[in-house]
């Protein structure tokens, strides 16, 4: 299967290869996944050089009678770690779109929870709605039937605004179905 990317490094489409006629319809899949350049090791050596620093001037001023230094190092390693393990967490979010040529399946994974989403694709639009306040982030939401599904909220403004090009192009306007 080959990768093509989008314009924006976290994304990729991965159409499926066709077998034959009467095989499997053609699929395009958009893998979405935040930016995170600290990965889980780098998070541990990261704790690890911080708390060797803090522990020992912490120690050094417990050894003159000091003793509260040491009660706050620790206090602030332990806010460090919760801090580093909700962004570490925060990067393992995986969004999966999946258009065929007769659906739009969205798989939202987060925490070992998996939400998905289906809508026809026929009937599907891919909306970009504007921001309510100058700095908030837009949001690209397919719709479909009364119901919507938000995708790519940790992406930047700009994949964001290239994602909703990609997805119209695969998905296409309401009514209007373009060929895989």
């Amino acid at each position: 299967m080959a990768v093509h990317s989008l314009d924006m490094p976290e994304a990729s489409v991965l159409p499926a290869e066709p077998e034959s006629a009467s095989s499997a319809p053609i699929e395009h899949i958009v893998e979405l996944h935040p930016h995170r350049s600290l990965t889980p090791r780098g998070a541990r050596q990261f704790i690890l050089s911080v708390a060797a620093g803090t522990f020992a001037v912490a120690l050094y001023c417990t050894a003159y009678g000091y003793w509260p230094v040491l009660v706050f190092a620790c206090l602030e390693m332990l806010m460090l770690i919760w801090a580093l393990r909700c962004s570490v967490r925060s990067g393992l979010v995986t969004e999966t779109i999946t258009i065929t040529s007769q659906t739009v399946t969205i798989s939202h994974r987060e925490a070992g929870v998996e939400r998905s989403a289906v809508f026809p694709r026929h009937w599907s639009r891919v909306t970009l709605h504007a921001p309510l306040a100058a700095l908030h982030p837009s949001r690209l939401v397919l719709e479909s039937h009364g119901r919507a599904c938000e995708v790519g909220r940790f992406l930047t403004e700009d994949e964001r605004r290239g994602l909703a090009v990609r997805l119209k192009q695969l998905v296409g306007n309401m009514n209007e179905s373009p060929a895989l």
